[in-house]
């Protein structure tokens, strides 16, 4: 399309005219960004093209991801350089007097994710393609995304998040795709056709939108498929439309809605079908453009499930293939359990999701009965194999009312995998023992990664341009090359230059919050920074209570000392979770005392950014001096954040959890700061814990717990009841007292250490330097090599 800027001129020019009817000149800053986003849209679809072509043309296998989060974040900046295009553009744009970094602010986050597991989708989106391998994405078109957070009187408010304001430029609609999915209604089996029939359904359209995946260096450009849901033709004559209508809308309105009602519960489920109902049904039509049945749809097509939310792919296959395309059982079963991949993102058993039967039976009837089936044949089999009715019902799928997805998963595909060591060795050892022992050779571990392209090269350019200088470019390609930057950790040039370049990203990121939070704070500072979703056991409580102990120890303890700190958090609640927003509530009510008080300020700010993503993650991790890593031991299945932080130069303070033990092992104990109980330390305490014995012989730590309820930071003492009482009255599921003390003299190692710059600028040069592991490509490598067995374009 272009490959000058008079080229880029004459066409964004022409654009501006036929699509708004006006010159440039006269042109709305809006119109701009959308021209240029459709530009470079149309420039990645000739790629887009040809992949299809090729995967046809060389009888490609391949990989679809199921997932219902795609953290993808701005996608401009990240086209044009994956392209190659962003100088052509960049000074195009100059020449026509608009500045291109002005087009960039333009661009929302797509709300198509919240967390850690949408945005390592997003990274292996990013990752597949720039390796050039056949891997496209399956999610739904969220109208809102989860919500926009904003921070009222210390408060999360929920507000929407209407990222589609003005469109999104990178999708393209393809009606002509459009498929119907079934809800409620009854089945009744036809004893001439021998066949179940789904009567009385409540049908759904399932429009397709697809987003172009452009990849780095390589003309393979894949698909990220956006499921949306409107009113269908085929609908119950006696259905009320406007209520109808209103359903239909709810299934795209938002992730995650509120589950802790039965139609929450409803929304959620009729969400996830959504989702694998028309991603199957449309991989089906393209298998049998191509071959004459589906024979082989496990040779030519593999399906990663992403967490159990799209594990009712494995019931909806064998609908299809045996009610739609007429195969037997035992056929259907062997095509379904080939094709199916399960990763697994918790150990936490409240995470693990269990629907209550009589809600599966209702709302899909024909997939229930195959899940019964599937539950019955596999139960016989243990009993068969094992002799042992107990194991058998405890291996079950259905159980005590409930459908147990994760075992439905476990049972029906080919390979589970953990996405950490750590995380991994306790699937096998603990949470899924039985199941890991029953299917030898199952289980295996996938250790998480980042596209180092996103969070390095593009989102620290200063940082990049350093390495470069350093060891030239060749680790873009191979990000473990990285660790070539090993052989100069201890240059005092490269020391001082990564120290200023750290300097400038923090003033940055300075700058921001005293635009936003109107508050200054000081660069030569230790930037401690715990950006992540909240949750009690990623415990963003126990760096409040070491916040609050070091305020009681200026004010009260003239000999304490403490070098300068910035506490900086970001990351949102869920809705319903009253106990996460009251610590957002106490982060924000302890920050205003602390940033208020003179003694205690000029040794200490605290800050929380609101509404936490991509975009601002961007702006918030190269400017890390510390990363906070501290969820409980044994918690956190992997993390992502993590390896960002490290990637950028950040040294890691946490707890042996998920990727920190391989961070750890990578880097040695020197070059991070390692506190706290251990996997195997806990499991040991747990039965003799008594978080009173903490309180009571600690005059220090009980000044702190009664300072959350005697109005120390809010007048009303019952705001942080609750708080006080999953500490002290529920035991301390988290184990935050019993870290407490490992916590704070981990902080004060990290102060000795952080004034001698010279030895902190050379562990931070080793982590970066070992953060090429961590790369998505590394993990993409690993998952086509043992799971999928695809080919590069």
């Amino acid at each position: 399309m272009f490959t000058s800027k008079e080229e880029f001129i004459m066409e964004f020019s022409k654009r501006i005219i036929s699509t708004y009817g006006r010159c440039v000149s006269q042109s709305h800053v809006t119109e701009q960004f959308m021209v240029l986003e459709s530009m470079v849209r149309d420039y990645a679809s000739v790629n887009w093209a040809t992949t299809k072509a090729d995967i046809i043309k060389y009888n490609k296998k391949q990989m679809y991801y199921f997932s219902l989060e795609f953290l993808m974040g701005r996608m401009l900046v990240n086209n044009l350089m994956n392209l190659g295009i962003y100088d052509v553009a960049k000074i195009g744009l100059s020449e026509l007097g608009i500045n291109i970094h002005e087009l960039e602010e333009l661009e929302t986050d797509a709300g198509l994710g919240n967390g850690g597991l949408g945005r390592l989708a997003a990274c292996f989106m990013d990752s597949l393609a720039s390796l050039s391998y056949p891997g496209n994405g399956n999610t739904i078109r969220y109208e809102y995304g989860l919500f926009k957070q904003k921070i009222e009187d210390g408060y999360q408010i929920e507000v929407p998040d209407q990222w589609l304001k003005l469109g999104n430029g990178w999708e393209v609609r393809k009606p002509k795709h459009t498929v119907d999915v079934k809800f409620w209604g009854t089945v009744q089996y036809n004893s001439e056709t021998q066949k179940y029939e789904h009567k009385g359904a409540e049908c759904v359209s399932a429009v397709p939108y697809d987003v172009p995946i452009v990849g780095m260096d390589t003309t393979v450009t894949n698909t990220l498929r956006l499921w949306h849901a409107q009113p269908s033709d085929n609908i119950p004559s006696n259905k009320d439309f406007r209520q109808y209508n209103q359903e239909v809308r709810d299934i795209c309105q938002t992730l995650y809605p509120d589950d802790s009602t039965i139609s929450g519960k409803t929304l959620r489920l009729k969400q996830q079908y959504f989702l694998v109902a028309a991603g199957l049904q449309a991989i089906i039509k393209y298998h049998l453009s191509l071959y004459p049945s589906l024979d082989n749809f496990h040779e030519k097509t593999v399906i990663q499930l992403n967490d159990t939310h799209p594990v009712l792919c494995i019931p909806e296959l064998m609908r299809l293939l045996i009610d739609e395309h007429d195969y037997e059982w035992d056929q259907a079963w062997f095509i379904v359990s080939h094709t199916f991949a399960y990763t697994n993102h918790t150990v936490l058993v409240e995470a693990l999701e269990r629907w209550p039967i009589t809600l599966m039976q209702a709302l899909l009837p024909r997939v229930y009965m195959i899940i019964d089936e599937i539950h019955h044949r596999f139960h016989d089999e243990v009993i068969k194999r094992t002799g042992d009715k107990e194991k058998a019902d405890r291996l079950g799928i259905l159980k005590d009312g409930y459908c147990d997805m994760a075992h439905l998963a476990v049972v029906g595909s080919f390979s589970v995998n953990g996405v950490a060591y750590l995380h991994t060795q306790i699937l096998k050892n603990d949470v899924m023992r039985e199941l890991s022992d029953y299917f030898p050779g199952k289980f295996n571990n996938k250790t998480n990664g980042i596209t180092h392209r996103r969070w390095l090269l593009y989102a620290n350019p200063q940082l990049s341009d350093l390495i470069k200088q350093q060891i030239g470019d060749s680790w873009i390609e191979q990000p473990l090359l990285l660790s070539r930057l090993l052989d100069y950790s201890l240059d005092p040039k490269l020391q001082e230059q990564f120290i200023a370049v750290k300097k400038e990203r923090k003033q940055r990121l300075a700058d921001y919050i005293l635009k936003n939070n109107h508050i200054q704070v000081d660069i030569d500072s230790i930037f401690n920074i715990q950006v992540k979703r909240f949750h009690a056991y990623k415990r963003q409580l126990l760096s409040v209570l070491g916040i609050i102990y070091q305020y009681y120890e200026i004010k009260n303890n003239p000999d304490y000392q403490m070098y300068p700190q910035t506490f900086i958090f970001g990351g949102k609640a869920a809705p319903g979770y009253y106990f996460a927003k009251t610590v957002i509530k106490l982060i924000n009510s302890v920050a205003k005392v602390v940033n208020e008080d003179e003694d205690v300020s000029k040794y200490m700010k605290v800050i929380f950014i609101e509404n936490y993503g991509v975009t601002l993650a961007e702006l918030i991790i190269p400017a890390a001096d510390v990363s906070l890593q501290i969820s409980t031991a044994g918690k956190e299945a992997s993390g992502t954040g993590n390896m960002k932080f490290m990637m950028n130069g950040a040294i890691t303070l946490g707890t042996m959890d998920g990727a920190n033990v391989e961070i750890v092992q990578q880097v040695a104990k020197e070059n991070c700061e390692i506190f706290g109980l251990t996997t195997a330390e806990i499991e040991d305490l747990k039965p003799n814990y008594r978080v009173w014995d903490y309180y009571h012989n600690d005059p220090k730590i009980k000044r702190v717990i009664d300072s959350l309820v005697d109005g120390s930071w809010d007048n009303n003492r019952e705001q942080f009841r609750v708080i006080f009482e999953e500490l002290m009255n529920r035991n301390d599921e988290y184990f935050v007292l019993a870290d407490l003390d490992a916590y704070l003299k981990a902080l004060n190692r990290i102060e000795k250490r952080y004034q001698d710059q010279a030895e902190w600028a050379k562990a931070c040069l080793i982590n970066i330097a070992k953060s090429g592991y961590f790369s998505s490509d590394r993990t993409i490598k690993e998952y086509v090599d043992d799971i999928w067995h695809i080919e590069k374009i």
